[in-house]
């Protein structure tokens, strides 16, 4: 069965001379794993729509669960990540984090649209790397199911926590001096990076990075939501290690 669709590539892995296997987080068919033959070739019309971090138009052959390119062309290259390895290892943090979160054959357009708005800001550095970062982050825990509940402390009730931490097991909010044992481990936030985690998690899918944040309240942010992902996710993330090595 041949289909058209367009698809995202968070995975490439050289496979014999001239192949490649990739994981595609498609439009149509979800995240799926597809072999593209001779793609490594000089003369393969799939070799550029096949790169990791490609939003391409690809021509699949699907057969008993099973799935080949047979031809792609690029509709966005995000050709910004590719003239600075710092921009490219966050962006290929955002694929690892996309094929650790995306079912498998499960069409998740809500997903898809953050990949491919994450890696268009920060190849067009519409705002601070670590700002894109943040908001990827924190919204992909919201949309995977662990939303945090950071409306009010959870102890005392307060809607503007004072000295606000972020229950990184629970996702719940607490006053530093509310905070108890059981509330489990934290990250400090302040007045304005509480302002902007709610913000992140409510904004409309083209407005998420339109937020302003600088400085300490960035670099609380950014720890956060790192320090809440990786908990949820329940594993590192080697690309991540290697941006904080280039940055």
């Amino acid at each position: 069965m041949f289909q058209t669709t367009k698809g995202l590539i968070l995975r490439e892995v050289r496979y014999k001379e001239a192949d490649r296997i990739l994981t595609i987080l498609t439009e149509s068919e979800g995240k799926i794993t597809a072999k593209a033959r001779g793609a490594l070739r000089k003369a393969s019309r799939s070799a550029a729509a096949t790169q990791q971090l490609t939003w391409s138009e690809l021509t699949l052959f699907g057969n008993r669960g099973k799935w080949t390119v047979n031809e792609g062309s690029v509709v966005e290259g995000f050709d910004g990540l590719r003239t600075d390895i710092a921009r490219l290892a966050l962006g290929s943090y955002f694929a690892e984090c996309l094929d650790a979160f995306g079912a498998e054959e499960q069409p998740e357009p809500a997903l898809l649209q953050l990949g491919l708005n994450a890696l268009y800001a920060l190849s067009r550095e519409l705002c601070a790397p670590l700002q894109v970062k943040a908001a990827f982050e924190l919204r992909l825990m919201t949309l995977s199911g662990f939303q945090p509940n950071v409306q009010r402390c959870a102890y005392c009730g307060k809607a503007e926590p004072e000295d606000p931490c972020l229950g990184i097991e629970n996702g719940g909010l607490c006053c530093r001096a509310c905070r108890r044992a059981d509330f489990g481990l934290t990250a400090a936030l302040d007045a304005q990076a509480l302002s902007a985690l709610r913000y992140v998690i409510a904004a409309p899918a083209k407005q998420l990075f339109s937020f302003r944040l600088e400085g300490r309240g960035l670099k609380l942010l950014s720890d956060a939501a790192e320090e809440y992902l990786r908990e949820h996710a329940e594993r590192s993330f080697r690309t991540l290690d290697y941006w904080k090595t280039v940055r």
